[in-house]
Order: structure tokens, then C-alpha cells, then sequence
């Protein structure tokens, strides 16, 4: 017997249906032909945070990946396949890495506590708090350091991210792409985009720079 939110989500499915194909009758026969997103998105698991919904899309439009903290690893076969899958097939043209505040992810890394094994995943958080620790152990007030280590993962994230083979190499090809950092306010529903868009290898370190 299943519970009632689980019938709830079912019946809620019906009627999405039913209000899409009241719009479009042929909506689900376009969605089905095939996809060709203009946008990757990768962003935190929260459940507060729908990616599509953020910036009014439509299916179709965004390409997704979420992680704990919008994380982007090296040796994260998931996002790097969801990355090379994004610019060398679907060719889209803009990625956003997407935080929050109020992360707990972030939020957690700022400590000490052992929560299990996602203990080995937060220290790459941490590595985030340690590149910026300068500015960080600056801000007095806790809450405004939160909220700027939240900001400056993000901002992390969008140079690893700039920093792979998949994306260094879309670049030498000539293939128009940018790399944006974003923070999204729960509280709010607004974007407070960091201004941190990278578009071109001449962007990064030269020690980070592949010859391709």
C-alpha cells in the first residue's frame, strides 16, 4: 500500500500532462524527437534549488548535473561525462555553475564535525575555504562568511571547471562557450550573478593551460 504523498506525486504527474497538452497538443511529441539545450547547468542536490524553474525553461532547455555544493572534481566521472556529453554533442554554448546560500554542504565543510562518508567529498569543499582563507577569516560576522564562502566555492568551481581537458579543448576549437558562476538565494528566488565568466584558455594560468 503505498503513502499518500506518493499517490499525490502520481496524480500531480497526470496533471502536468494534462495542462502541457492543454497548451500544446503536440508538446511531448516535440520533447521526444529529441533534445538540444543551449545551457549545462550544475548545481547543488538541495531540493530547494530546481534548476529549471529558477530561469523559467522549459524542458528541453537546460542540461543538468547536481551534486552535494555544486562541486567540480577532477576524477568525478559523472560530471565529466555529463561536461564532455554537454559541449562535444549537444554543443551548448553556456554553463552555469550554480550555489546557494544557505548550503549545507558549504556549511558543513566550515566545521569540524565527522557526518560519515561524505566527510572525504566536503574536504574538496574545504580546499575552496583554503584557497580564500585570507578573506574569508576576515569576515567577523559568521553568517557574512557563510554567504562568501558559498560565493567563492562557486567561483572555485567555474576555474576547475574551465581548467578540464573537455572545456580547454572546446575553446582551441574555436567553439563559442562561457562559464558563468552563480549564487542563487533561497530566501529570495534571485540570482546574484558573481561576474566571474570565463571564455577563453588565454583566461587561466598558464600552468593550468594544455597544449592542444
Amino acid at each position: 500500500m503505498t503513502n499518500e504523498y506518493y499517490k499525490k506525486i502520481l496524480d500531480n504527474n497526470k496533471a502536468w500532462v494534462e495542462s502541457k497538452l492543454n497548451l500544446d497538443p503536440d508538446f511531448f511529441n516535440k520533447l521526444a524527437e529529441g533534445q538540444q539545450p543551449p545551457l549545462l547547468w550544475i548545481g547543488c542536490a538541495d531540493s530547494r534549488v530546481p534548476a529549471n524553474e529558477i530561469i523559467g525553461a522549459q524542458p528541453g532547455e537546460v542540461f543538468v548535473h547536481r551534486n552535494i555544493a555544486n562541486m567540480v572534481l577532477h576524477s568525478d566521472m559523472n560530471m565529466l561525462s555529463v561536461l564532455d556529453y554537454a559541449v562535444n554533442v549537444l554543443k551548448v554554448k553556456d554553463i552555469i555553475v550554480c550555489g546557494h546560500y544557505g548550503c549545507g554542504g558549504v556549511k558543513t565543510a566550515m566545521g569540524n564535525a565527522s557526518v560519515g562518508l561524505i566527510d572525504n567529498w566536503l574536504r574538496h569543499i574545504k580546499d575552496s575555504y583554503r584557497f580564500n582563507k585570507a578573506e574569508l577569516d576576515a569576515i567577523e560576522d559568521e553568517h557574512e562568511r557563510f554567504n562568501r564562502f558559498v560565493e567563492v566555492n562557486a567561483m572555485e568551481q567555474v576555474l576547475n571547471l574551465s581548467k578540464t581537458s573537455i572545456v580547454q579543448n572546446a575553446w582551441s576549437n574555436g567553439q563559442e562557450l562561457y562559464v558563468h558562476g552563480w549564487v542563487y538565494g533561497v530566501g529570495s528566488g534571485l540570482v546574484n550573478d558573481l561576474n566571474v565568466t570565463v571564455n577563453s584558455n588565454d583566461q587561466l594560468d598558464k600552468v593550468f593551460r594544455l597544449d592542444i
